[in-house]
C-alpha cells in the first residue's frame, strides 16, 4: 500500500449578496477527466519541494484565477483510500476567502461552476470527508471560533514581471 501527502484541497468561500451569510464554490470535472461530471473543490498536488499552503493558492490561481483576500489552513486533514495506486491519502485542507465580485475563470479541468448556499452545503457535498472538514471551516473560520487568529496564512504578493 502507497501513502500519500502531496495533494491539497481548497474550499473557496464568500459572502452572500446579503453579507449575512457565505456561499461556497463547487466545479464540475469535464467529462473526461477523472470523476468527470462529479462537482469537487479544488484540488491538486504539490510540486517537488513546494509546500502545502503554496500548492494550495497555487492550484486556486490555476484552476479558478482567484487570488484569496484570506487564507486559512484548518486542523483536520481528509484520509480516504482510493483503489487505483492502492494509496491512502493524507490531504492539507485550506479555505479561501474571496471577494464576492471576483470572477471565477475555469480551466480546461472544469466545464461549470456553481456556488452552494452555507445551509445547503452538506446537503450538496459529495464527499463524507469534506462534509467533516466542512463543519470545521462553518465554525471555525466563518463563525470566528477560538482557532480562527491561529490558522491564517499570509499571502505573500507575487514579484512582480
Amino acid at each position: 500500500m502507497n501513502i500519500r501527502y502531496d495533494m491539497i484541497a481548497v474550499h473557496v468561500v464568500r459572502p452572500t449578496a446579503s453579507g449575512s451569510s457565505h456561499e461556497f464554490l463547487q466545479l464540475r470535472r469535464a467529462a473526461d477527466d477523472y470523476l468527470g461530471g462529479t462537482w469537487q473543490i479544488v484540488r491538486g498536488t504539490s510540486h517537488t519541494g513546494e509546500k502545502a499552503w503554496e500548492a494550495a493558492l497555487r492550484e486556486l490561481k490555476e484552476e479558478t484565477g482567484l487570488v484569496p483576500r484570506e487564507f486559512y489552513k484548518l486542523s483536520l486533514m481528509e484520509h480516504f483510500y482510493l483503489v487505483p495506486g492502492e494509496t491512502v491519502w493524507h490531504v492539507p485542507s485550506f479555505v479561501a476567502v474571496i471577494n464576492r465580485e471576483d470572477a471565477v475563470r475555469l480551466n480546461e479541468e472544469h466545464d461549470a461552476l456553481r456556488w452552494i448556499p452555507r445551509d445547503r452545503i452538506d446537503a450538496e457535498t459529495m464527499w463524507a470527508g469534506e462534509r467533516l472538514v466542512l463543519a470545521e471551516v462553518m465554525r471555525e473560520i466563518l463563525d470566528s471560533g477560538l482557532s480562527k487568529p491561529h490558522l491564517g496564512v499570509p499571502i505573500r504578493p507575487e514579484p512582480s514581471t
